[in-house]
């Protein structure tokens, strides 16, 4: 009995052993490609992340975070008008002189991950390292850090935390693979070029010159470095990716992949352009969006000010909560989610304005945060007027157009499928993609020339007519109407007379199919009121009026009128109660519920 139990002990060990290896992740793009997003990630759907770093202390242009590039590459830049303007000559002092000046004295991360945790947020963490070249966090790797200098805190350690101990998942971003050719380390005329420095410039060589082995290796262990002291769930790439040597990219994603597997924890890497292989971790869009459903999961940086400037800067407005949410919802729907910035001041508080506009977030995802958190997309992302431009290669297309009430984003959670409506709707939410074949019973709908239904004519009294009816783009049309559902149309934009059919339903209804166009007609025994189908709006046929239970908005619960018309669900609103997006909740049986004969 003991060889029995020890032989399947045994068999259970190998068979663990082995299924454990299996998992193991290799350095090659065949085995990272079998990573998975994060159920975290596909639950939280919206995270925070800080620019914050030396380049708040200058406050100024329109990128913050590029102002060090600019100030030494063009003499002629705002950038090296506003420095020598406000700090003195570049032949005296440098970018470096300026960490004296950061001094996060009301830098409080508790407060900050407070903030972060009340705006609806499920992820959040800083940007570890910019294009600058001064690390957060304590390095061994550079004396150019916040621990060491400047703040003289660990900032990446305080957040991670404080960003934890609020149950939110801890995010690091790194934009350091660009920093080779970020400062003229070869020109004599900065102090860019001075070897004291080089921590922080990065080391001499001459414009062109490839990356060397000195700074691949630096680049890698400083990430390295930041997984084992504070084990980030996400890591978020900026651009230049693909200017590593690859073998180093793979070693890298292979020890952290590995590493979460050791831990039992789920993470991800984001990235830009085609700098990963597809698969191996979720595409980034910076300032961008996908226009369309997509069949892979993205993820886009965006951030609270209306310019793009990443980080702190003097005269900074802000984005409304209205714009914030209306494209948390669209991206959502599309199968992406949202990383947004927030850019802290020098002393470490985080301007009014972006606190405001992050509150507001919280307190719409609180009332309709279960239309986002733990969703799905639907068959169908939107519908509406609205569209955006289509995205680029890194992102680039979002706007700041307003949403109308007929534009509308779908997500779908167990049985229950959400209607986000971008702006109040009126008397009526009308869906258009779900129709069905009951008759406009709620009146007053003028933008569809309802009749009312107790006015309708025998449908069969039509043929033997003849009408004119205006038809857009074709102009006005004659439409003969024929014995047995035929119908003969002429004049408009025709060119020869079209012959085609008709049919009938709802009473005095009529449905008319040509090549030229389709649509309906009602007839109310004098007049023929033609109501063309919107082509342009999707359809999900599979929809049933005897799967809905029941329909409300979010943030009032009580059971709505609807009908399921002919252009599409109708749905009695109530009293409009909130600000900015509106949910209705369509709660419906797992399968229609069919009367038994």
């Amino acid at each position: 009995m003991k060889k029995l139990i020890l032989l399947k002990a045994l068999v259970f060990s190998c068979f663990f052993c082995f299924s454990a290896y299996a998992q193991k992740y290799e350095s090659n793009w065949q085995s990272l490609r079998r990573v998975q997003v994060p159920k975290w990630l596909q639950e939280g759907k919206f995270g925070i992340y800080t620019h914050w770093g030396v380049y708040a202390v200058h406050a100024h242009g329109s990128n913050t975070t590029w102002y060090s590039n600019e100030l030494y590459r063009n003499p002629h830049s705002e950038a090296r008008k506003h420095f020598e303007g406000k700090f003195g000559s570049l032949d005296s002092i440098g970018y470096k002189d300026l960490i004296l000046k950061f001094t996060a004295e009301n830098f409080d991360a508790e407060e900050w991950a407070e903030l972060f945790a009340k705006s609806g947020a499920k992820f959040a963490g800083p940007v570890a390292e910019h294009h600058d070249g001064f690390a957060m966090w304590d390095t061994q790797y550079s004396n150019w850090n916040a621990a060491k200098m400047g703040p003289k805190r660990d900032v990446v350690g305080e957040l991670e935390k404080a960003i934890k101990a609020k149950d939110m998942k801890f995010v690091t971003a790194f934009h350091h693979a660009a920093n080779w050719f970020w400062y003229p380390v070869s020109d004599a005329r900065y102090d860019t070029s001075n070897p004291k420095y080089a921590d922080l410039y990065g080391q001499y060589h001459k414009p062109g010159d490839q990356i060397n082995e000195a700074f691949l290796d630096e680049w890698y262990h400083k990430i390295i470095e930041v997984i084992d002291n504070y084990g980030p769930d996400f890591i978020w790439f900026d651009f230049a990716l693909d200017d590593i040597a690859e073998g180093y990219v793979k070693d890298f994603m292979t020890y952290y992949y590995n590493d979460a597997l050791n831990k039992n924890k789920e993470v991800v890497i984001t990235y830009k352009g085609h700098d990963l292989i597809p698969g191996s971790g979720v595409r980034d869009l910076e300032l961008g969006q996908e226009d369309q459903l997509t069949y892979n999961e993205w993820i886009t940086d965006n951030s609270v000010d209306d310019r793009g400037a990443w980080g702190w800067a003097e005269n900074l407005t802000f984005k409304t909560p209205n714009r914030l949410i209306d494209n948390l919802v669209d991206r959502v729907s599309k199968n992406g989610y949202l990383l947004l910035n927030v850019g802290p001041k020098p002393d470490g508080t985080i301007p009014e304005g972006a606190k405001e506009v992050l509150l507001a977030m919280g307190t719409w995802l609180e009332t309709n945060g279960e239309a986002i958190y733990g969703t799905s997309p639907w068959f169908i992302a939107s519908v509406g007027p609205t569209n955006l431009e289509e995205v680029g290669e890194i992102g680039f297309n979002e706007s700041d157009q307003i949403y109308t009430p007929e534009d509308i984003r779908f997500t779908v959670k167990g049985d229950n499928l959400y209607a986000t409506f971008l702006d109040w709707p009126g008397d009526y939410a009308i869906i258009p993609v779900l129709r069905g074949d009951d008759p406009d019973v709620a009146t007053g709908i003028e933008k569809y020339n309802t009749i009312n239904p107790n006015d309708y004519k025998d449908v069969a009294t039509i043929a033997g007519h003849d009408f004119k009816v205006k038809v857009e783009d074709l102009g006005t049309v004659k439409l003969s109407f024929k014995e047995n559902q035929k119908v003969i149309a002429t004049g408009g934009d025709f060119e020869t007379k079209v012959n085609s059919g008709y049919y009938t339903q709802n009473g005095a209804e009529i449905f008319l199919e040509t090549e030229e166009f389709e649509g309906y007609f009602v007839y109310d025994g004098e007049t023929l009121h033609f109501t063309p189908e919107d082509l342009d709006t999707p359809v999900y046929r599979g929809f049933y009026k005897s799967e809905i239970k029941s329909i409300s908005l979010l943030g009032d619960d009580k059971p709505l009128d609807w009908s399921l018309t002919r252009h599409g669900l109708v749905i009695k609103t109530p009293q409009k109660k909130g600000n900015y997006a509106y949910v209705f909740k369509i709660e419906r049986h797992h399968k229609p519920v069919f009367k038994k004969h």
